[in-house]
């Protein structure tokens, strides 16, 4: 099995357990499932080595349950818990503002056990007569089910890359000589994606299609032809692959991968130039002849562009730049020099400070930031007072043990709702810096909202904003503040805007990155992990800055250590 097929499991365990109000084990599940998600090997690897122990939050209980997926494809405990909970139920905790506790209630009182029947009690006020529910509560609900229909069977950027990679990873091992790229807009590493899309060039089509509709995974195939197949994999979601000419490749993956806006303009500058464009080159349009085919690069060259990375491709103004030469250098991939904003056992995540210094340094870091949650986050353990204070005195031993990469004491501090730090003065001026964050009263006014965060942006050790505007993919909608009003502020007081790498937050967006770089606020890119594998998921934060055209001078922790301590005052 995927190691996202056997995280899908685990986390529908805990959804079921929370409907049952049975507490700490869906914690439990959800920090196993999370662990696996981030994974470098096969879950398969683990068992058949009997290491799965070793992973991070999988005991015993889960260990056996997992072994139990792997060898069997099924699991009798979800099949239990399946039977002893009303079809459609669990697809409420999907909505903002729905509880475990909410969702039974509705199920109890009204029989609301789906999505369309809480549409249709809401439409008709029933919810009202229910203690807690008033008609702000129905509104927010209803926002909150327009949120969840908007993303649709839309998959995270996170689980649909993963599974490219490694269906790539399949068809290359079989076939060592073909060319072979994700397409689409996962190529282009959109936040969500529908179908994934996977480009081939190969003289071998046939033999390409047989390995790919045969794969482990594969539930169904819905077509399957010598240049195009698709399947429905067993997690729910299609995959297309195009097998095309070598001759064509560039030209297939400047077609297969722009959006649709992006195409269409292409495909206008080509006929006022006398040109036409498809996926098998560029042509002049009256005699036939081929301009370019084979190098993507070529084919925006003879069309006069720059060539535009593929997470620009979206009709955002990238062609008129692109024609004016004045497209971004944006931020490589491997141009990050450090994390800030990390978490480890001392409250919510898997793995200790020297885990998390030892995962910095395999990744080539220079630096990283322990960033634990402050103390009013009792749901994340957050730590006292005293255990900050504690943990500081450790990181500052381990950073004198180890060496490089350099290990920042820093907190993920929450910003309360009169617009205070929750640690006082004294603790705070020992840290090396503060990550400041909004966890509660999500449903304060717009005026509120934006003082409370402006009084939190005056504390001079506040150095990064983490997940400025609080969304959750197809979960939660951002908090109302002024938006433009926070980043100018930021961008006085020297405090850098986060792009959080979580697949289910990549917050700031890749709209809202631009525009604070328009206005002239820095950016920083971290993975907020909750276990050392999880500081990989950097490489999505990094796509929602190159999809916000940022340069990596726009990037704090893509400056060296010397320079961020000289130049952002992290000490």
């Amino acid at each position: 099995m995927e190691n996202s097929e056997v995280a899908r499991v685990l986390y529908e365990i805990a959804d079921y357990l929370e409907l049952q109000g049975v507490a700490f084990k869906p914690q439990a599940y959800r920090r196993a499932a999370s662990a696996i998600e981030s994974l470098d090997r096969n879950i398969s690897e683990f068992h058949s080595a009997g290491t799965l122990r070793d992973i991070p939050g999988v005991g015993e209980a889960i260990a056996d349950k997992i072994t139990e997926l792997v060898t069997t494809g099924k699991l009798s405990y979800m099949e239990k818990l399946r039977a002893e909970t009303p079809p459609g139920l669990l697809d409420l905790l999907a909505v903002p503002d729905i509880g475990p506790k909410k969702a039974m209630l509705l199920f109890k009182e009204l029989g609301i056990k789906s999505v369309d029947d809480l549409k249709k009690a809401i439409f008709d006020h029933r919810l009202q007569g229910l203690k807690g529910f008033g008609a702000k509560t129905e509104e927010r609900i209803l926002q909150g089910i327009r949120v969840v229909e908007s993303r649709g069977g839309r998959a995270l950027i996170g689980s649909a890359y993963e599974t490219s990679t490694a269906i790539i990873g399949r068809i290359r091992e079989r076939h060592p000589d073909i060319k072979i790229s994700m397409a689409g807009s996962l190529r282009r590493m959109k936040e969500t994606i529908g179908d994934i899309d996977i480009l081939v060039a190969s003289g071998e089509p046939v033999a390409v299609m047989d390995t790919f509709v045969s794969m482990d995974g594969v539930e169904e195939t819905v077509a399957k032809g010598e240049t195009k197949s698709s399947v429905r994999l067993k997690t729910g979601i299609q995959v297309d692959l195009r097998v095309v000419p070598a001759g064509s490749w560039g030209a297939a993956l400047q077609y297969f991968t722009g959006s649709k806006e992006h195409n269409v303009e292409i495909r206008k500058l080509a006929i006022s130039k006398g040109m036409k464009i498809s996926e098998y080159g560029l042509f002049e349009r009256d005699s036939g002849k081929e301009i370019a085919a084979m190098d993507e690069g070529e084919v925006y060259n003879k069309l006069g562009l720059q060539f535009i990375p593929p997470e620009l491709r979206e009709d955002r103004g990238e062609i008129e730049a692109a024609a004016r030469n004045s497209l971004p250098e944006l931020i490589g991939y491997d141009e990050l020099k450090g994390d800030l904003h990390c978490h480890t056992e001392w409250s919510d995540a898997s793995g200790t400070i020297e885990e998390v210094w030892r995962e910095a340094k395999k990744m080539g870091y220079e630096y990283v930031a322990i960033t634990d949650h402050s103390q009013s986050l009792k749901i994340a353990s957050g730590l006292s007072e005293g255990r900050l204070l504690e943990q500081i005195k450790e990181v500052k031993n381990i950073r004198e043990r180890l060496g490089p990469p350099w290990l920042f004491a820093g907190s993920e501090v929450d910003v309360l709702g009169d617009g205070s730090l929750d640690f006082p003065r004294n603790v705070l001026d020992e840290l090396d810096f503060a990550v400041m964050s909004v966890h509660s009263k999500f449903k304060m006014d717009e005026k509120a909202m934006t003082g409370r965060i402006l009084a939190g942006l005056g504390d001079e050790k506040v150095k990064v904003f983490a997940h400025p505007t609080g969304r959750l993919i197809g979960q939660r909608v951002p908090y109302t503040f002024d938006f433009e009003k926070v980043v100018e502020s930021a961008k006085d007081a020297g405090i850098a805007l986060e792009i959080n790498s979580f697949p289910d937050r990549l917050d700031l967006s890749d709209v809202n990155v631009r525009r604070s770089i328009e206005i002239g606020a820095k950016i920083s890119i971290d993975s907020d992990a909750h276990s050392p594998e999880q500081m990989e998921l950097v490489r999505y934060g990094v796509a929602t800055a190159r999809r916000g055209w940022a340069s990596k001078s726009d990037i704090i922790n893509a400056m060296p250590l010397s320079s961020l301590l000289k130049e952002w005052g992290l000490s």
